[in-house]
């Protein structure tokens, strides 16, 4: 019983705003919301150790576009030689996977134009 009225006078004080001065609320529910922290400035030194990273994911993910580039169409063609020998989910299967591959390869070059624009790297998108 004790442990019931000490989570209901909880939740009346969350709910109304009154543990830690938090911000008051309205009729509606509404509440204040809460000051945001101002982010430190990024100096010159951590913007250069981040581009620095950064070109190493770029070489990675470059290395592994030019990998699927070579084994999208060899997988496009074995999938479409499943499918017409009448191995359905074989060639199910390996549609599932090029299609994995691409999605990947979008997210590649999204992050490749981010890096491209943050740092001006030399790297180019594909």
């Amino acid at each position: 019983m004790r442990k019931l009225i000490a989570v209901a006078a909880v939740s009346g004080s969350l709910i109304f705003g009154v543990a830690g001065g938090v911000g008051t609320v309205g009729a509606a529910g509404a509440s204040v919301p809460a000051a945001t922290t101002p982010t430190p400035a990024v100096t010159p030194a951590t913007h250069a150790t981040r581009c620095a990273k950064a070109e190493k994911v770029a070489t990675r993910i470059q290395a592994r576009e030019a990998k699927a580039a070579v084994w999208l169409p060899e997988a496009q063609a074995r999938a479409a030689k499943a499918t017409a020998a009448g191995h359905t989910k074989v060639g199910t299967r390996i549609s599932t996977r090029i299609a994995r591959v691409q999605k990947l390869e979008a997210k590649g070059n999204t992050l490749l134009a981010k890096i491209a624009a943050k740092c001006g790297s030399a790297t180019s998108t594909s």
